[in-house]
């Protein structure tokens, strides 16, 4: 039995995650208990746990990961704040003359929320319930209407930016360096958040893309199951739907921009994003939109104008220009700041900041809380001799590299019908990463295809988190078989999405190289 502690390690961990325990209290738990069985039974060296301490501090102070509580924060105040709604309404109105119209513009909703919040569920259960409904009275399919309400909102994992993709970034990135040093090389190189960010946008579109033609031939194929809108329903004038949308896409070709253009590092990005999105929200709550206008355009002028022209006031050989220009600098602050504190002032008064900050905090401490457990159990699972054992599994597996790739994705994906992405990304992949990138794979076309794998666990049963988000959101008259049968056609597009990426590399891999 001692041979194979690691192997009913693994199994013990799933067994308590099913079983409803918190998440972070089982992986945890459950590497403690390994650890003290492998001691007891002469196959564990317990000074490995000594260890622990560097990881957590190293959790702590990875500058990559101190994004995700921004990132949260940016998309809870967008959420609280409504502004998601506006954009699911105006588009709603817009397509919904079209057979399929309603249902392409929860898709195009869905990819505007992604790239702006990345929280799938604020975007499923804000669709849920001013989407849905909509679609049903128009007289679409519940299955259809249900499937494309899901997977619509899942698209906040693989359109940058996302959590998924900075928990998956730092992984690869580990992970790359440790086969490179497998490979006796000194010279390490790493990937960062901007490679994954730009190497998921073309497939991300390309998702989407696929999401919209289905739409459109089962449209075709079968109309009594998207009609168009009731006629009653009015087309929104151009100004209107640039109102509801034009911020939200200012904002994210501002975070992303920031960050794909190597200006701002993901954290920066992300502040950007943070301080947009509150002074977005506080227009929508009735702030004085002309100051707020003002402020937001001074701090974008002190931004080019400071990357353009620096100064630095601590120098020496300053000139009259120099403190000028510093001075300058100083008032567009100020009154950059004066915006953004009569922003906050009235998110406070409006009752929006409260309960975007409490569920800010609370994803954040669901995340780092599993990272932490995930290194506690990654350590008793190597203790074990489990990191052996799979990179031996996987080297023997017939078909060489592409079959143990294969394999690895037919293990994530049964995977997902039970875990989270969270923890099969911080517990499982970075035992399987380092193997596969030994063999030879390219890491970031690697990190794409498992970002689509990972994104597809929010739709399977019975354990898919957009499914329980819908269920929650969804009027009474919609059934859980129903939710069910309508996400199937979305796995298999899902499924499609990896096959064409992977016959299709440069689907993933052009913009990074492009770019960086």
């Amino acid at each position: 039995m001692a041979e194979y502690l690691d192997i009913l390690m693994f199994a013990a961990l799933v067994l308590a995650i099913l079983s409803g325990f918190p998440v972070a209290f089982s992986i945890a738990g459950t590497a403690i208990l390994f650890a003290i069985l492998g001691w007891a039974l002469g196959v564990m060296n317990l000074n490995l746990l000594g260890a622990m301490s560097q990881r957590i501090f190293g959790l702590l102070t990875n500058n990559v990961l101190i994004a995700i509580p921004l990132f949260v924060l940016m998309g809870a105040i967008l959420e609280k704040s409504r502004i998601a709604e506006d954009m699911l309404d105006t588009m709603g109105r817009s397509f919904g003359q079209l057979r399929g119209g309603l249902g392409i513009s929860v898709i195009l909703v869905g990819m505007l929320l992604a790239a702006s919040t990345g929280i799938v569920g604020a975007t499923v259960v804000a669709m849920g319930m001013i989407a849905l409904p909509t679609m049903l009275r128009a007289g679409y399919d519940p299955r259809v209407a249900s499937g494309l309400v899901c997977s619509a909102g899942t698209l906040g994992q693989i359109i940058p930016p996302s959590t998924l993709l900075i928990i998956l970034s730092d992984v690869v990135s580990n992970s790359y360096q440790q086969a490179q040093y497998e490979q006796g090389k000194f010279s390490i190189e790493t990937i960062s958040v901007g490679q994954i960010f730009a190497s998921a946008l073309l497939p991300g579109l390309t998702l989407v893309g696929l999401y919209i033609l289905y739409v459109l031939i089962r449209g075709a194929l079968r109309p009594q199951d998207l009609p168009p809108a009731p006629s009653d329903l009015p087309r929104p004038p151009l100004a209107e739907v640039l109102q509801a949308i034009l911020p939200a896409i200012l904002l994210i070709l501002a975070v992303l921009g920031a960050i794909l253009s190597g200006i701002a590092s993901p954290t920066e990005a992300a502040s950007v994003g943070g301080i947009g999105a509150v002074l977005m929200a506080a227009v929508k709550a009735g702030a004085n939109r002309r100051f707020l206008l003002i402020g937001t355009a001074c701090l974008i002028l002190l931004a080019i104008g400071a990357g353009l022209f620096p100064v630095r006031l601590q120098r020496s050989d300053l000139t009259g220009g120099d403190y000028a220009l510093g001075a300058l600098y100083v008032l567009l602050t100020l009154a950059g700041l004066a915006a953004i504190l009569m922003a906050l002032r009235n998110l406070i008064a409006e009752k929006v900041l409260q309960p975007a900050l409490n569920s800010t905090l609370t994803m954040t401490s669901m995340i780092f809380a599993t990272i932490l457990a995930a290194g506690i159990f990654s350590l008793v699972f190597i203790g074990l001799g489990g990191e052996d054992r799979v990179h031996g599994f996987l080297a023997e597996m017939p078909g060489g590299p592409m079959g143990a790739l294969v394999f690895s994705m037919l293990f994530i994906f049964v995977l997902g019908f039970f875990l989270d992405f969270v923890e099969i990304s911080v517990i499982v992949l970075p035992l399987v990463l380092p193997a596969l990138i030994l063999m030879g794979h390219d890491p970031i076309w690697l990190s794409v295809l498992i970002a689509i794998n990972l994104q597809t666990s929010f739709l399977t049963p019975p354990f898919g988190f957009s499914l329980f988000y819908l269920r929650g959101a969804a009027p009474k008259e919609i059934t859980t078989g129903q939710i069910y049968a309508g996400v199937a056609p979305f796995i298999l597009i899902q499924v499609l999405a990896v096959a064409l990426i992977w016959f299709l590399p440069q689907i993933a891999t052009y913009l990074p190289r492009v770019m960086f």
